[in-house]
């Protein structure tokens, strides 16, 4: 039963593919799904890898309404924009390679997490909440710092840093996927070999360390996959805070089972068919040149308000 679901989400997702490839294609044909295939390309491994990446967070962390972005990704992202903008110029900024920018980017994100995690939980992994409640505080010092910068920008650099806080898909180098992609499936055929640690560590720290499982070791690691993860997608299109959430919220009510190497197939599935199927009835049948991220994170918060107001207190 479990194969079937997976089986119908790929089937949806291919039927989301060929609607945003062809729909409406007119010559030069090769030019058009070239251009077509680059930014669907970029949807689908953002939102692959942050639902993927929400899904581990979960399990990790003990709570199903968190993402990754609690701990600061998104507000590092911004306070690097804000820097690159300040220190090089309008100018500059715009004129950076695009593939030098990507793999700086990514490798700041990654860089400041595993210190943040590794600084948090070098007694254990055994307080989340701690590391949780630290990447919070950072990330709002991350937003004030970005802030405080921004309001010394002129007009036209404000605009520009503005437009590249937002989660864009549009303009994705194809050299910059190349490197993405690879780094994509890696971290996700790790993780689906860590997926039943993970359904042990669902039983929490005590539980798993009680059927012989390391659960320091095996937070440390699930935490480093995310953030290579959520690093590699934010740094590709921008921040998207609540696509995870979303993903992950619909993968646990599509397959019903908490075995991860259901979920986290399920998630990245379905957190590419939201950004594809989003797009191409953002862009194909609406005709918006909006950000579709814009209408992610207001459905993602809704939810998220939903899903606190549902919870029973404890």
């Amino acid at each position: 039963m479990m194969r079937w679901r997976l089986a119908l989400l790929v089937l949806l997702l291919l039927a989301a593919v060929a609607l945003f490839l062809l729909w409406g294609l007119r010559a030069p044909y090769g030019f058009i799904l070239s251009l077509r295939g680059t930014k669907l390309l970029s949807l689908a491994l953002v939102g692959a890898s942050v639902g993927a990446a929400t899904v581990m967070f979960q399990t990790v962390a003990a709570n199903r309404l968190l993402t990754p972005g609690i701990v600061g990704f998104d507000s590092l992202f911004i306070l690097l924009q804000t820097t690159l903008v300040l220190t090089l110029g309008g100018t500059g900024y715009a004129g950076l390679a695009a593939v030098p920018k990507f793999l700086i980017e990514a490798f700041c994100l990654v860089a400041a997490s595993m210190a943040l995690f590794g600084w948090v939980l070098r007694r254990g992994a055994d307080d989340m909440m701690r590391l949780i409640l630290t990447g919070v505080i950072l990330g709002v010092l991350m937003r004030g710092l970005a802030g405080f910068m921004q309001r010394i920008l002129d007009p036209s650099e404000f605009a520009i840093l503005q437009q590249a806080s937002f989660a864009t898909f549009g303009a994705v180098e194809p050299t910059k996927l190349a490197i993405a992609a690879p780094l994509f499936v890696g971290v996700l055929a790790l993780s689906m070999r860590l997926a039943p640690a993970l359904d042990v560590a669902l039983l929490g720290r005590t539980g798993a360390l009680g059927l012989g499982v390391d659960h320091d070791r095996l937070v440390l690691v699930t935490l480093g996959l995310i953030s290579v993860l959520v690093a590699v997608a934010t740094a590709l299109a921008g921040p998207v805070t609540f696509l995870g959430l979303l993903a992950a919220a619909l993968a646990g009510a599509v397959m019903r089972r908490h075995e991860h190497r259901y979920l986290i197939p399920a998630s990245a599935l379905i957190g590419a068919l939201i950004l594809v199927a989003g797009q191409f009835v953002y862009e194909r049948l609406l005709g918006l040149q909006s950000t579709l991220s814009v209408a992610v994170e207001f459905a993602g918060g809704l939810l998220f308000l939903v899903l606190v107001l549902k919870r029973r207190p404890t």
